[in-house]
């Protein structure tokens, strides 16, 4: 028994010690690319292949609502799933999570809504971005909702299913780069390929994950 015992703890501290190193790898992926429009130049990475558009006031508006709160949203969501955090700090998994929750159903998410329907890619990215926004709003709220009336497993399905789609901010990036370095694909045609699997395979994914949990759940309770 002190030999499992010993076992669960270090299990515990290295599920934890995963989840500090996630947080630390993705806070610095996401803020190299931000960083350089906290100048608040119009000229530079991204916003060059927005030249056409970037007059729009409702469109800068967006985007700085849109990218700035979106690193604290991908931070703050990946510690919404540490049991550490949940059962030694529940008053800090509660506050983090109302952090996550407004962000994106009044920041981030209508931002990227309006962002959409100026994506690079034409019809293809933009409908493949105009559908993500609306359900990682969707998936937020009930998540949001299914906390307010008590139903923790419900809020916690809702959540992981919220996160998948967050992550696509780091999905996209991700399986950009790849076609472009390793199949010399040029940026645009890349974007248009990627527009859809960098989401639809994270919610595919996370609804894989769901049915596997329950299934243990079901063997545990039964």
């Amino acid at each position: 028994m002190p030999v499992q015992t010993n076992v669960n703890k270090t299990l515990s501290w290295l599920g934890t010690f995963i989840w500090v190193l996630a947080i630390a790898f993705f806070s610095f992926l996401m803020a190299r690319i931000v960083w350089p429009y906290r100048s608040g130049r119009l000229d530079i990475e991204f916003l060059l292949t927005k030249q056409h558009i970037i007059h729009l006031l409702h469109y800068r508006v967006a985007f700085y609502l849109h990218i700035f709160p979106a690193l604290l949203v991908l931070v703050a969501g990946i510690t919404q799933f540490s049991d550490q955090i949940l059962q030694k700090l529940p008053s800090l998994h509660r506050w983090v999570g109302k952090v996550y929750v407004w962000s994106i159903l009044f920041v981030c998410g209508p931002a990227g809504f309006v962002m959409a329907w100026y994506s690079n890619g034409g019809w293809v990215a933009r409908s493949s971005f105009l559908t993500l926004s609306v359900l990682w709003w969707i998936c937020t709220w009930q998540a949001w909702q299914s906390i307010r009336k008590g139903k923790i497993r419900r809020h916690r399905e809702w959540m992981f299913r919220s996160y998948a789609l967050t992550f696509s901010a780091v999905t996209l990036r991700l399986m950009q780069f790849i076609f472009t370095t390793q199949s010399g694909m040029d940026s645009d045609t890349a974007y248009r390929l990627v527009a859809w699997p960098s989401w639809v395979i994270n919610l595919l994914v996370a609804e894989w994950l769901l049915m596997v949990l329950k299934s243990r759940y079901s063997a545990v309770t039964d």
